[in-house]
């Protein structure tokens, strides 16, 4: 009896290994080997054209001409891009919020549009740079605004400002002013207008952006301050999951910097205001 009962059992452990040999049903998930390591790259050479977003109103990095190009320090950078790439350039212009849903997306390839390389950003998509460092600053009608070392004291619930919606500077001036009257702004011109028409006594942008204004409007009476509060690195935003890509253009952008090309658009658009000629 005990030679059946062990039969049986080695039967049973015989017949359960070949379950376990038997094809399953289910289909195997395919190799990840199989999936193309350069997703955007790929698209960029089968396109034979890379998609630049930004917002075609930052002067003086991307902003239009009277004939409604998009030119500025970051359109040059672009360009530069598509010649390493050995591609056409395409420049998407839309709101600053919606450049990142739109890189998310795959509508555009990379954003260059004076974009701040934060770490909540930096959760989501893929930055490179530095390519400069800027700061917050006031454009304001009101000097002793501007000219504060201790802005929380000045900056109380009767004070308008203004900022670019979705921007670090709109996420700054909510922290650091919360008494204050905030309205964001699509873009800034319209940010712009808003303290030229007094409609706010301050705009809190970058730097570069108050630069500009100074030299657009010498006759609105505009002050700003030229200590940055903030420290702005802005970076070019890739989407996540092409290293490749990243790889290019950490490469490429120091390529610019040691043949001379970055310091030459340094030159051409922040140290030269001819460019405002260009402008309608």
């Amino acid at each position: 009896m005990k030679q059946v009962i062990l039969a049986l059992a080695v039967s049973a452990l015989f017949l359960a290994g070949l379950a376990g040999c038997q094809p399953s049903d289910k289909p195997h998930a395919t190799p990840a080997a199989n999936a193309d390591p350069t997703p955007v790259l790929s698209r960029i050479a089968e396109r034979g054209e890379v998609v630049v977003g930004m917002t075609g109103d930052m002067p003086p990095f991307n902003m239009r001409n009277k004939e409604g190009q998009v030119i500025g320090f970051e359109a040059d950078m672009a360009r530069y891009v598509a010649e390493g790439m050995s591609v056409k350039l395409r420049i998407e212009a839309m709101d600053f919020a919606d450049l990142i849903p739109a890189l998310e997306s795959g509508k555009i390839d990379m954003i260059i549009s004076n974009m701040t390389m934060t770490p909540e950003r930096n959760l989501k998509i893929a930055f490179v740079g530095p390519y400069f460092s800027s700061g917050k600053c006031f454009l304001t009608k009101q000097k002793h605004i501007a000219e504060s070392q201790q802005p929380k004291t000045v900056i109380g619930a009767d004070v308008k400002l203004t900022a670019l919606a979705g921007s670090t500077s709109e996420a700054f001036a909510r922290s650091v002013f919360p008494e204050s009257q905030l309205t964001s702004a699509p873009s800034y011109d319209a940010a712009v207008k808003m303290v030229l028409e007094d409609q706010a006594h301050a705009l809190v942008a970058d730097f570069a952006i108050c630069m500009v204004s100074l030299l657009r409007y010498p006759d609105a009476g505009f002050v700003s301050s030229f200590t940055p509060l903030t420290f702005e690195p802005l970076g070019v935003a890739l989407p996540a999951g092409d290293p490749l890509l990243v790889n290019w253009m950490e490469n490429f952008l120091a390529m610019l910097t040691a043949t001379g090309r970055m310091e030459e658009l340094e030159d051409r658009w922040l140290e030269n205001a001819a460019w405002l000629e260009q402008l309608p």
